[in-house]
């Protein structure tokens, strides 16, 4: 634990929390406050044991950001995105208190105050950490990151990550050339070391290194490394740093080694059942929000095209294992689209699109039939996007390690479709898998939750839709 507070990154985040643990706090004060406004003897009442109840109040609902990953050094997130781990946090930490309360009676606030709290709660972070990111040093927040190695593999960091949004989590101290290897990154950012590793990345106040030359073999300092990681200092290798940074994996770093070795793929019992009791129950809850929606959609697909023209268009795609399978939406294209049988990538501005159909790819109400084949177990909410099978013979011939999309079922949204933009070619499929591998590596039912309540966004702005 003192160990961790050594990192700068941990001390303010440990301030982060212990501010909104207060605050939180203060929030059912106020709801007390405001629910017994006119009735004074209740408020008395309420308020000899307030303090201990809004401690636990501001605690467990402090847990549910935290299990959302909001104290957390290396968050990337958009503020909408933000926003959305905050609400997931404050619903987990909601239910959470709902089975404290029917556990400790002792304990239960009402449910005027809680509700109250929980709205007050809930502007006043989103306000706050608005105001704390304005007003505390930025680099402070950030984990200080120094960098075994200065070739081309080390190189990629300033390449790739050029952007301050991609630098939001870290700082790199700087680069230390490893043997004989060629510098490839500018030569104001090498650091000359002074010392046992130990010492010197305590002095330079180091939060993390990561370790990235070009040559591995024989040439680490191992021990030192380890006494390193002894001292609280994370060890972490150039792979796994891109993959936590930029929410993707970097194809061109990586071996089948690393894949095989590293974390992840839960592809247990326990996790299958959890995902499709998740998806049935989900799926379930928008047919029956969305159904008039859809009737509606189906009513103007057949107004334009008219009697005896097909509402619903069925092709193959490409699902877990490998499998083809009959996907459903509805028609958004004339007829004869593929009239000489050649699958063809969507375009932007497509004229093969109809005018309901630009509509209604706009707004995603062309996938809504995709929950019929949720619930028939062949894709689930959440994963990568299904490809035709003509589309996955290419691709798998050309990109590396393509088939491991098909290790999860695929999804009607997806980490790639939050990332990247609509993929229209070779190039954008190959983007896409990085972050693909990235869901299929690390899905969990937190990460799916985050996913489907992100993909509101895209909903709302039409982003990606052609």
């Amino acid at each position: 634990m003192f160990q961790l507070l050594r990192q700068r990154s941990a001390r303010w985040l440990l301030m982060l929390a212990l501010l909104e643990l207060v605050l939180l706090a203060l929030c059912v004060k106020l709801a007390s406050h405001l629910r017994f406004l006119s009735d004074e003897p209740s408020l008395v009442g309420f308020s000899e044991y307030i303090w201990p109840r809004a401690l636990l109040f501001a605690a467990v609902i402090a847990g549910g950001m935290a299990a959302l990953g909001l104290y957390q050094s290396h968050l990337r997130e958009t503020w909408f995105g933000l926003l959305a781990r905050q609400a997931v946090g404050f619903l987990l930490g909601g239910i959470a208190l709902i089975v404290v309360y029917y556990v400790f009676p002792l304990a239960y606030i009402g449910r005027g105050v809680f509700g109250l709290a929980l709205l007050f709660g809930f502007v006043a972070i989103a306000a706050f950490r608005v105001v704390f990111a304005r007003l505390v040093d930025t680099e402070a927040l950030k984990r200080r990151v120094l960098v075994l190695g200065s070739g081309r593999r080390a190189a990629l960091i300033p390449q790739r990550m050029r952007r301050r949004s991609d630098r939001r989590g870290f700082s790199i101290v700087g680069f230390v050339r490893m043997g004989e290897e060629e510098v490839a990154v500018p030569t104001e950012h090498l650091l000359e070391r002074e010392a046992p590793l130990r010492a010197w990345a305590e002095r330079l106040q180091i939060d993390e290194i990561v370790v990235g030359p070009d040559d591995r073999r024989g040439g680490l300092p191992m021990e030192e490394l380890l006494d390193c990681k002894q001292a609280g200092i994370v060890i972490t290798d150039l792979p796994t740093f891109f993959e936590r940074e930029s929410g993707k994996i970097k194809l061109s770093l990586i071996e089948p080694s690393w894949l095989v070795f590293s974390d992840g793929f839960d592809t247990s019992p326990l996790r299958l059942a959890i995902k499709r009791v998740f998806d049935v129950s989900i799926a379930l809850v928008v047919l029956a929000l969305t159904w008039p929606l859809m009737l509606l959609t189906a009513l103007a697909i057949r107004l334009e095209s008219g009697k005896g023209q097909p509402i619903l268009y069925r092709q193959e795609r490409v699902g877990e294992h490998g499998e083809v399978f009959a996907l459903t939406k509805f028609r958004s294209m004339r007829t004869d689209a593929e009239r000489d049988g050649v699958a063809r990538w969507a375009t932007r501005n497509d004229d093969r699109v109809t005018r309901v159909g630009r509509i209604i790819r706009k707004t995603r109400l062309d996938e809504l039939p995709q929950l019929i084949n949720v619930l028939r177990g062949q894709m689930s909410l959440v994963g990568p996007r299904p490809e035709r099978p003509q589309f996955v013979a290419e691709l798998a011939e050309k990109i590396r390690y393509y088939n491991l999309r098909h290790s999860v079922k695929p999804g009607l949204a997806g980490w790639a479709q939050l990332r990247y933009a609509y993929g229209a070619s070779e190039e954008d499929a190959a983007e896409k898998l990085k972050y693909d591998l990235f869901y299929v590596k690390n899905h969990n039912l937190l990460f799916d939750v985050m996913i489907l309540i992100q993909t509101v966004e895209i909903v709302l702005f039409g982003r990606g839709a052609r």
